[in-house]
C-alpha cells in the first residue's frame, strides 16, 4: 500500500430524473499513488477530473450508480483517459436515459478492482437505485458509498427505480457489518463513519426515511 492515497474532486451540475432538476455538488473520488488510479463516479465536469488524474494510468471508472449526475460524463472520460466505465447492470435502465446506446462494462457484487498494489471490492446495495453499488477498500479502512448512505441516513428512496425497505436491508446486511471505524466517503456532503452511523437505522426505518 506504498503511496496509496484518497483524492477528491468536487463538481456541480444538474439531477434530474422523473421531471425535475436539482442543482447539485458531487464527490468525486481518486484512489490509487503515483501511477495509477480508479477514479470513482463521473460527476459533471470531465476536465476538472482529467486534471486531478494527470499523467497517471486510469485502471477504471466505477460509477456508484445510474443516476444522470453519477455518470454525466462517464463516455467523455473513458475515451479521454483510456479506462473501461464499470455500473452494475441493474442500473441499465438509468444509464440509458443519460447515455442511450452506449456501452459499459459490469461492477459486480465482489468484484475487486486492482489498483496500486491493493483493490476495491465492490458490494451490491441496491435501494437508492437497483444497481446502486459501494466500493470498499479494506486495507485503508474506506469505504464510497456513492448515494445509499450519508451522515445522517440512508439516500433517498422517493423517486423512481428507489425502494426504502431494499436500500435498509443493505445497510443492514452489506455495510454495518463492517467495522466501526470504517470511514465513508459519500457521494454528496461530507463524511462520516460506520459506527457514527450503525446505531441509528433503527430511527431511520421509524421515520420512514
Amino acid at each position: 500500500m506504498s503511496g496509496l492515497r484518497v483524492e477528491h474532486v468536487a463538481t456541480s451540475g444538474v439531477f434530474a430524473l422523473d421531471g425535475g432538476t436539482w442543482e447539485v455538488d458531487n464527490n468525486v473520488w481518486l484512489v490509487g499513488d503515483d501511477h495509477e488510479v480508479v477514479v470513482v463516479d463521473a460527476a459533471h465536469d470531465e476536465q476538472t477530473i482529467i486534471k486531478a488524474v494527470g499523467e497517471r494510468n486510469v485502471v477504471a471508472i466505477v460509477c456508484t450508480h445510474g443516476h444522470n449526475d453519477h455518470v454525466t460524463v462517464a463516455p467523455q472520460l473513458s475515451h479521454e483517459l483510456q479506462a473501461p466505465v464499470l455500473l452494475h447492470p441493474g442500473d441499465r435502465e438509468l444509464w440509458e436515459m443519460t447515455h442511450p446506446g452506449r456501452a459499459f462494462g459490469h461492477a459486480s457484487d465482489t468484484q475487486r478492482v486492482d489498483v496500486a498494489g491493493t483493490a476495491l471490492e465492490v458490494i451490491h446495495t441496491p435501494g437508492h437505485s437497483p444497481g446502486s453499488v459501494c466500493l470498499h477498500l479494506p486495507e485503508a479502512k474506506v469505504l464510497f458509498t456513492g448515494d445509499t448512505l450519508f451522515s445522517g441516513g440512508p439516500g433517498a428512496t422517493g423517486r423512481s427505480f428507489s425502494d426504502f425497505p431494499t436500500i435498509i436491508g443493505s445497510l443492514r446486511d452489506r455495510l454495518f457489518t463492517l467495522p466501526e471505524d470504517t470511514r465513508v466517503h459519500t457521494g454528496h456532503g461530507d463524511g462520516t463513519t460506520i459506527g457514527a452511523e450503525a446505531p441509528h437505522l433503527a430511527e431511520w426505518i421509524a421515520r420512514g426515511y
